[in-house]
């Protein structure tokens, strides 16, 4: 009989993207824009599904899919993300802007059904009910909140946003939030993408996690890696995850991979793979951080994961990279994962 880990021992991927088309009453939807409709295909191919399922029961099979690939990999669970709608300032939502939509109640329903899940909720606190949907969010049983504030138009400075800031801090509730580029939505407001607009979340004693830590694609966005390791030295509740860095857009250099792995920064550094987006050693391996052996290994993994955690570890990112996040999730109470009528 196996043995299950103890809850500071689990490997977990904290960063993985749920997806779906509503077809099974779920309330998502899936409309991307512009460039990023050549991309769609690729995303359901990279998990191992057919371009076809973007047409078809897109929340079934990828829901399965994804549970598939999670009990085939050495990972214990990963963090499933909602993602919200954008917002004015003023609580208005912005209906055009936006390439898909997961509502919280799913990502909640999702993980009281299976262990491996866990659910990271999206809520904009723009929003006139943003304390109610926290709130309902929390008895749900969230263990993290998503945004991307570039693209949602969320800066978490803003002083309206006080009172869902200090509710998340009384909570334990972490906060993983976008930074640097992004290539895959439209995007609102570009200064948004620094590890700046962390500075107030930060202060008021929110643990936030930097997603990509501010790294930027070469040539084309601006770059905030220095700021968010600055910010790092200055907020010791600030963390950072490698997701998307083994990917194909150029993101990460072998300079930034020598300041995540310092002493000081790795133990804050924390294991994402950004599924669906495609893990790929190819840009690593043109760069020297991996080698050519270890490329070519990781290309005969088929499983999306567990070729992410491959190159993790080939990088050099330590085995606490996949255990850390476990210090900083919510951890609901038994009563918390009840069902919770949907707003």
């Amino acid at each position: 009989m196996s043995v299950l880990p103890s809850p500071s021992a689990r490997r977990i991927d904290m960063h993985v993207h749920v997806v779906g088309n509503g077809t099974g009453g779920t309330g998502c939807w899936y409309r991307p824009q512009g460039f990023t409709k050549l991309g769609a295909p690729l995303l359901v191919r990279a998990v191992g599904l057919p371009s076809s399922v973007l047409t078809g029961d897109l929340d079934g099979l990828y829901a399965a899919r994804l549970l598939e690939l999670v009990r085939g990999s050495s990972l214990d669970a990963v963090v499933i993300l909602a993602q919200e709608d954008p917002y004015t300032e003023s609580g208005e939502r912005i209906t055009d802007r936006s390439s898909f939509y997961v509502p919280n109640e799913y990502v909640l329903s999702l993980a009281r059904r299976h262990p491996e899940l866990l659910p990271a909720v999206s809520i904009h606190p723009a929003r006139r009910d943003a304390l109610e949907e926290l709130e309902r969010c929390l008895a749900g049983g969230a263990v993290m909140l998503k945004c991307l504030p570039n693209c949602q138009n969320i800066d978490w400075n803003d002083r309206r946003y006080t009172a869902f800031l200090e509710r998340m801090a009384a909570a334990g509730l972490p906060l993983l939030a976008h930074t640097g580029s992004e290539r895959t939505m439209p995007v609102l407001a570009p200064h948004l993408a620094s590890p700046r607009m962390l500075t107030r979340a930060l202060e008021i004693g929110v643990t936030c996690v930097a997603a990509h830590c501010g790294t930027g694609t070469i040539a084309l966005d601006p770059d905030y890696f220095e700021v968010f390791v600055e910010m790092a030295r200055r907020f010791p509740n600030l963390h950072g995850d490698n997701s998307a860095l083994a990917g194909l857009n150029f993101r990460f250099r072998p300079s930034a991979r020598r300041r995540l792995l310092e002493p000081w920064l790795a133990p804050r550094i924390l294991h994402g793979s950004d599924l669906p987006v495609p893990s790929h050693g190819t840009v690593m391996a043109a760069f020297g951080m991996i080698g050519w052996s270890d490329y070519r290994a990781s290309r005969r993994i088929a499983n999306p994961l567990e070729r992410d955690v491959f190159l993790k570890r080939a990088l050099g990112f330590p085995e606490e990279s996949f255990t850390a996040v476990n210090r900083i999730l919510r951890r609901p109470s038994r009563t918390s994962s009840a069902t919770i009528r949907p707003t």
